[in-house]
């Protein structure tokens, strides 16, 4: 049985859940989400205990995988409508900055022209310096998949460390070529 997914997920006092068929729904004080969840898999809401359990119907692959998957979908939801997820990016190099035109993410990253990415709906953006970006949200999936977006526009080079990278990342530098004089 999956390790995940056969723990339940505890909801704490402040936030409500409702299943109707596969919609789930979980509304806090930080906003309100929904998924809907595959066919096969079974998630029970017990009111007295505040738990959340999803069972599946048979040990087969593809069973274990969404077993798994659906719980935890379900557990970021419910931490995501108390505290909101956060990713911190850096943009390295000479030059290089971000700005934010409306709803779009202006980056200046050494390219002939500004790369503009659309902000997506429920991702707060934040700029406290040129070269910093904060991303907040109460979905998991669109907090992080924005971020790589953003870091996929430059990433950090192994020789100089430019480009875009995650505050707590570590970029492994390289040497570089020896100057040979003679």
């Amino acid at each position: 049985m999956s390790r995940i997914g056969k723990k339940p997920v505890e909801i704490a006092a402040g936030v409500e859940i409702a299943i109707n068929g596969n919609d789930i729904r979980v509304k806090g004080p930080n906003g309100e989400l929904t998924f809907r969840h595959h066919p096969r898999m079974s998630v029970k809401w017990d009111e007295e205990s505040r738990n959340v359990v999803v069972e599946r119907p048979s040990d087969a692959s593809e069973d274990r995988a969404l077993h798994g998957l659906t719980r935890a979908i379900i557990n970021n939801m419910v931490q995501g409508v108390q505290k909101p997820f956060e990713k911190k990016l850096e943009i390295v190099g000479v030059g290089y900055n971000a700005s934010i035109n409306g709803k779009e993410l202006a980056l200046q990253v050494g390219f002939a022209n500004t790369v503009k990415l659309p902000i997506p709906e429920l991702v707060d953006c934040q700029l406290p310096s040129p070269t910093q970006i904060h991303l907040k949200s109460i979905d998991k999936h669109q907090v992080g998949q924005f971020a790589a977006n953003i870091r996929q526009v430059r990433p950090p080079e192994p020789y100089k460390g430019k480009g875009i990278r995650y505050s707590d990342e570590q970029v492994r530098r390289k040497a570089g070529k020896a100057f040979a004089g003679g």
